[in-house]
């Protein structure tokens, strides 16, 4: 048994898995044949970074037009805003609208070009991969094809007797051991879930960890301090 705090301490008992603290299901939401994959099982990637992409030379072309467009009618606008005064105001209008339209359909194409790039939603490593170059995906048929976790950062999803409901709260310690380490290490209750499940009884809560590789397990002791 792993040793309490103090003399007048409780240890309540505790299993837990380990689980990334983010983690992510990727997948494209448009059809297209995947024309790039630049990551691989293992790979670290950065929030943003581009991972895969659909064949998309022709919506490239789009926005490359609409950006023109869009650069035009932005000075067409300005030379009316200058002289407003002795434009017509209907006529100010239509090149006020000209220049809004062509905005919006500026944003309208890169969000379209956007869907065909699958980009990293946090810093994180890649840790499932089933797309290659060459693969046909349909945004009618949502499929994952990349699995991302965070790096380092962890959670332990605690297990713990529903009857020590009243005492479970956030800033407990939590001394444990994981499967396969002798080490003891010692972290605090972060969250505890607001039920309990009525299939096992039990409760669940969080601890904060690092650098674990998720699916592990383990067990515990929470320290529960006397009150009196």
């Amino acid at each position: 048994m792993l040793l309490a705090l103090s003399l007048h301490a409780e240890e309540i008992y505790a299993t837990f898995t380990v689980e990334a603290s983010q983690h992510a299901d990727l997948a494209f939401t448009t059809t297209g044949t995947v024309e790039k994959v630049n990551v691989d099982v293992a790979s670290v990637v950065k929030k943003g970074e581009i991972l895969a992409e659909l064949n998309n030379e022709d919506l490239k072309a789009a926005l490359d037009i609409a950006t023109i467009a869009m650069k035009y009618a932005k000075r067409d606008y300005e030379r009316q805003v200058k002289v407003k005064k002795l434009v017509d105001a209907s006529k100010f209008d239509s090149y006020a609208f000209k220049y809004e339209h062509a905005k919006a359909q500026t944003a309208y194409q890169q969000a379209l070009l956007d869907k065909t790039q699958l980009k990293a939603p946090f810093d994180g490593v890649i840790y499932e991969k089933s797309v290659e170059v060459g693969d046909v995906v349909s945004g009618a048929m949502i499929r994952t094809v990349m699995k991302i976790q965070s790096l380092k950062e962890r959670k332990l999803i605690l297990s713990v007797d529903q009857k020590y409901w009243k005492v479970l709260k956030s800033g407990l310690v939590f001394r444990y051991k994981v499967d396969g380490d002798s080490s003891v290490y010692t972290g605090k209750i972060s969250k505890v879930y607001p039920y309990a499940n009525d299939a096992n009884r039990k409760i669940r809560a969080e601890v904060e960890a690092e650098s674990f590789t998720p699916g592990l397990f383990g067990d515990g002791y929470i320290i529960v301090p006397d009150t009196k």
